[in-house]
């Protein structure tokens, strides 16, 4: 099992990426608002100021994705990510990762739930 995050800079996106979950069989997922370094720095430390015109000022927050998967849906939760946001390696388009779940409580038994 893996913990997959996603960070969306783009709110609207989310939905597609939900469905797209469904989809390859990835039924839950925690989504909550999130806010970059670069936007808070701009509005908290006045050094940095000058660099909110650089960073989409009027942007809405971003979404962060939390997702416990199967290793073998990792992938193409990747790929899925990739079509919806576009290139991730692109500047302000988000950034996804995954790390290994030694333990699950609280999924349903058919999705792993209990120790993995």
């Amino acid at each position: 099992m893996q913990l997959l995050v996603a960070v969306v800079n783009e709110p609207d996106k989310v939905d597609e990426i939900l469905s797209g979950f469904l989809e390859l069989g990835i039924t839950g997922a925690t989504v909550i608002g999130s806010e970059g370094m670069g936007r808070l720095l701009t509005h908290d430390i006045p050094i940095f100021a000058g660099l909110q015109s650089l960073i989409a000022g009027s942007r809405p927050q971003n979404r962060t994705i939390f997702s416990v998967i199967s290793d073998d849906k990792v992938e193409p939760a990747f790929d899925l990510l990739q079509d919806v946001c576009g290139n991730l390696a692109a500047p302000a388009t988000g950034i996804a990762f995954s790390i290994p779940v030694s333990k699950v409580v609280g999924l349903a038994p058919e999705l792993g739930g209990g120790n993995v």
